[in-house]
């Protein structure tokens, strides 16, 4: 707390406002895990399935977010706040977001060896299968980060993977 106080003072001021947390279990997941739904908003949009879908991407990827990182310790409201909500819309609709330009690339038909080939560094790719495994030991269901799984390592086309999205049971949210 101490340390997080003393950078709090150093870097707040008149060009930026700096808040401080205890959770670095949310702030580390939060961190992680919304490149992958950047990913998947990219993929979206390379798609062009328009901006309701990213919005839906955005909701229903920071639910997942939130789900993996209670399971893990974090607290929930730390999903809502700047190192949730906030870096989650950013990194999903950045134009410099390197996560949203390989899922955007990917929906225009290219592959992830020929997008990684170009040196293109997305840690989202790695970050996807970790969060699934993840999620598996800790009985979660995160439908978003699988499909992602399923379009960057096993082959589904991204049609497929938006069709098995929609497919899934209705509940209420």
């Amino acid at each position: 707390p101490g340390t997080g106080r003393a950078a709090q003072a150093a870097f707040h001021g008149t060009r930026a406002r700096i808040y401080g947390t205890r959770d670095v279990m949310g702030v580390e997941v939060g961190g992680a895990l919304k490149n992958v739904m950047a990913i998947a908003c990219g993929i979206s949009d390379g798609l062009r399935l328009g901006t309701n879908a990213r919005a839906a991407l955005i909701t229903r990827g920071l639910a997942e977010i939130q789900r993996l990182g209670v399971a893990l310790g974090g607290q929930a409201d730390t999903f809502t706040g700047l190192t949730g909500l906030g870096d989650l819309v950013l990194t999903a609709t950045g134009e410099l977001s390197r996560n949203r330009q390989v899922g955007i690339a990917i929906g225009q038909g290219r592959t992830l060896d020929d997008i990684l080939a170009g040196g293109m560094t997305a840690e989202g790719v790695r970050c996807a299968r970790a969060a699934l495994v993840l999620g598996q030991r800790h009985g979660l269901d995160l439908p978003i980060t699988d499909a992602v799984c399923g379009v960057l390592f096993d082959g589904v086309a991204p049609p497929q993977a938006v069709a098995a999205l929609l497919a899934r049971d209705p509940r209420d949210e």
